[in-house]
């Protein structure tokens, strides 16, 4: 069920409500800037094939400000990132529970903050995010290969080009200083280089199954 084309008669049985959490913000000189909004729709998608959830309208923007000097980033900051799903939490005590699925890095604390004060609330809510490799943390190869399995349209390859590949640890301090900016000319954190949508798919179905996994583990443990 998505909730954009449910009326509320159709939600009186409650269902698990899962929330797409994205951003809008650039990912190098081959990839839209709606990337992690795109990723966290589909694994929600692909979670409601699998489980009765219903899935929310996606939260388009997010704590994005690492990536202010590249054009097309849009940031509302960590503060109002774990406001606006602190309160979208409490609005949705009609629904069993509430799985934000959050395909962006920078969202990281205002998602794990939300999900704690919700919970220290009596609500249900749980976060998730998709994992990958530390040298290729922001569109690399598996940014690109999963949006050409999603969107290839979007997907410019014939500028795809690598950025920083050390690993995300290695550059955590001065990307937190000076923006990734500081540690990426293009914007990339990675080598899209040989992407394809064959890999792409096989990135989906890894994450879809942790995704199924961490809800199912979770409504176990919550239903006790």
């Amino acid at each position: 069920m998505n909730l954009g084309d449910t009326t509320w008669p159709e939600l009186r049985e409650p269902r698990l409500l899962a929330v797409p959490v994205g951003a809008t913000e650039q990912h190098g000189p081959h990839l839209p800037c709606t990337v992690d909004t795109d990723i966290a729709g589909a694994l929600c998608e692909r979670l409601a094939e699998q489980r009765p959830v219903v899935i929310a309208p996606a939260v388009a923007y997010g704590s994005s400000g690492e990536h202010a000097a590249f054009p097309g980033t849009l940031s509302i900051g960590q503060t109002a990132t774990e406001l606006l799903l602190t309160e979208l939490g409490r609005s949705a005590d009609a629904f069993a529970g509430v799985v934000l699925v959050s395909c962006h890095g920078g969202n990281a604390a205002p998602v794990r903050n939300a999900v704690r004060t919700l919970r220290s609330e009596g609500r249900r809510a749980l976060a998730w995010s998709p994992t990958g490799p530390a040298d290729d943390s922001h569109a690399g190869l598996t940014e690109t290969s999963v949006m050409l399995a999603l969107r290839p349209h979007t997907v410019h390859l014939e500028r795809a080009e690598p950025g920083n590949t050390a690993p995300l640890p290695e550059l955590i301090d001065r990307l937190r200083d000076g923006g990734t900016a500081a540690v990426s000319d293009n914007g990339v954190l990675g080598d899209p280089r040989g992407a394809s949508g064959s890999e792409g798919r096989r990135i989906l179905r890894a994450w879809t199954e942790s995704l199924v996994d961490a809800v199912d583990t979770w409504a176990s443990t919550t239903e006790r």
